[in-house]
């Protein structure tokens, strides 16, 4: 059993703050909430201070990625698991745990080289949240949504996750053009609570930035994914993918390529698992109709790093 209930928020690192606040505040209807760094873009999806942090920097990466646990109780057994498992663990000071309106964190790498944070005791702001474009994030018991890492230590990463944080496997996906003995590539979906999975793991091909594949975030309407497709297009920006279902999750999606160079998957009416009754399945098809990738530029992940950088 877990003690990490869902993803609790997300902190990247941006050369172009502008950019970002149109997509996400003018475009995809985030509320804009306010943080410690005057400079940075704070984002609300709910009575959390923000979920998504977005400050600025000289490069394009992943700064956090923040976990949720129940209590501080939680919070040292997460921390004890892990240095078992020989990883490092650093405690945030109460600094940096205000800086993310939490009462306490840790700190860690996972094998792929992700920061990971968990925490516990999110600050509130009971104000109202003026989303923009009228919806309600789907946040609560399924967390901020998912987040898709990439890893060129696939067994250890999947490893790490599952049988030392204890997320729950929820199936994966087989990827084709691989030599026909060598061991199958997958990506892996794994949960933490009733939304299908809180994780995806990618294999890739570096380990440099941005460190992030996509991020999920799921409303309550269709209407609302509509809207903010209409805005994506209004306000210029790339879609990486069409509209469309998913197999696994169900979720109704378009994917926006935000600065970086990775992606905002926007989404409705994704499935709620019922653990108790629920069994790993590997899907064959990304999706049922829709998410054409065609246009896609490549995403970061998966593009060589630039020499001299």
């Amino acid at each position: 059993m877990t003690h990490i209930r869902g993803l609790g928020y997300l902190r990247v690192q941006t050369r172009d703050i502008d950019r970002w606040r149109q997509l996400t505040v003018e475009a995809l209807g985030f509320a804009e909430g306010s943080g410690p760094d005057p400079d940075g873009l704070y984002l609300r999806m709910d009575e959390r201070r923000a979920r998504l942090a977005v400050l600025p920097g000289d490069t394009d990466r992943v700064q956090a990625v923040g976990w949720e646990v129940r209590d501080q109780f939680a919070l040292a057994a997460v921390g004890r698991a892990v240095e078992e498992a020989g990883t490092a663990v650093k405690q945030l000071t109460q600094q940096e745990a205000d800086e993310r309106g939490v009462e306490a964190a840790v700190t860690f790498d996972d094998p792929a080289g992700v920061p990971v944070e968990v925490f516990f005791g999110p600050v509130l702001d009971h104000s109202p949240v003026l989303t923009g474009l009228g919806q309600t994030f789907v946040t609560g018991g399924q967390g901020m949504g998912h987040v898709v890492l990439p890893t060129t230590r696939m067994e250890e990463t999947v490893a790490f996750y599952t049988e030392v944080l204890g997320f729950l496997p929820r199936g994966g996906i087989r990827l084709g053009g691989q030599e026909a003995d060598a061991p199958p590539r997958r990506v892996r979906f794994v949960g933490v609570n009733q939304r299908h999975h809180s994780l995806a793991l990618c294999p890739a091909p570096h380990g440099e930035e941005p460190g992030l594949v996509h991020l999920m975030v799921e409303v309550d309407s269709l209407d609302a994914v509509g809207r903010a497709l209409d805005n994506v297009a209004r306000l210029d920006f790339s879609l990486s993918s069409t509209l469309g279902r998913h197999t696994n999750d169900k979720m109704v999606s378009f994917y926006v390529r935000a600065p970086g160079g990775w992606d905002i998957e926007y989404g409705t009416e994704g499935m709620l698992v019922d653990e108790a009754h629920y069994t790993a399945e590997e899907i064959t098809a990304d999706s049922y109709w829709g998410h054409d990738w065609s246009g896609s530029q490549p995403l970061a992940a998966f593009t060589p790093p630039k020499a001299g950088r």
